[in-house]
């Protein structure tokens, strides 16, 4: 539980100031760009939603890792 917790405080820190539109987060939209090579200007809320539905496999094992990591526990 407290990975998920870790997760939920990643995801909040991510869209501050940008909550109920996490497709204008500058942070979101350079990570967008980083993984997907889609350019940061070039992503709208369809291209975000498109990834992330896309890519939530990956998004889910990211989060679960970035929760264990704020908990202080060791990869794994």
């Amino acid at each position: 539980m407290t990975a998920w917790l870790g997760a939920v405080a990643l995801i909040w820190q991510a869209t501050r100031g940008h909550r109920m539109r996490p497709w204008r987060s500058p942070y979101l939209r350079w990570r967008v760009e980083t993984y997907s090579g889609v350019p940061a200007e070039q992503v709208d809320a369809a291209a975000f939603w498109r990834f992330a539905w896309g890519e939530r496999a990956a998004l889910l094992r990211y989060l679960r890792w970035a929760g264990r990591m704020r908990a202080g526990r060791p990869p794994g």
